[in-house]
């Protein structure tokens, strides 16, 4: 574990010390478990998930279909080299 210091309102670290002294858990346990549900939820499934609020992002600006364009031929490209394919 690496250790880490934040600040907390006083009506947080009042709410913890209760909730730790009703659950018998430490303070630090519940703050890590709050931690990784809050992360769990937040971090996307795959990368679909993670592009899904990105599509059509541009769709009102047509002068991005040509840099669009040049930058799925640029991926294209080092997609190939790195993986030895040719371009579709």
């Amino acid at each position: 574990m690496v250790r880490t210091q934040i600040y907390l309102t006083a009506r947080q670290k009042q709410r913890l010390e209760r909730m730790a002294a009703a659950t018998g858990k430490r303070q630090s346990d519940l703050i890590r478990a709050a931690l990784d549900e809050y992360l769990a939820q937040k971090e996307p499934k795959d990368w679909f998930d993670a592009l899904e609020p990105m599509f059509g992002m541009w769709s009102d600006q047509p002068e991005m279909d040509e840099h669009v364009s040049i930058l799925r031929e640029e991926v294209d490209e080092r997609l190939a080299e790195r993986w030895d394919r040719k371009k579709s």
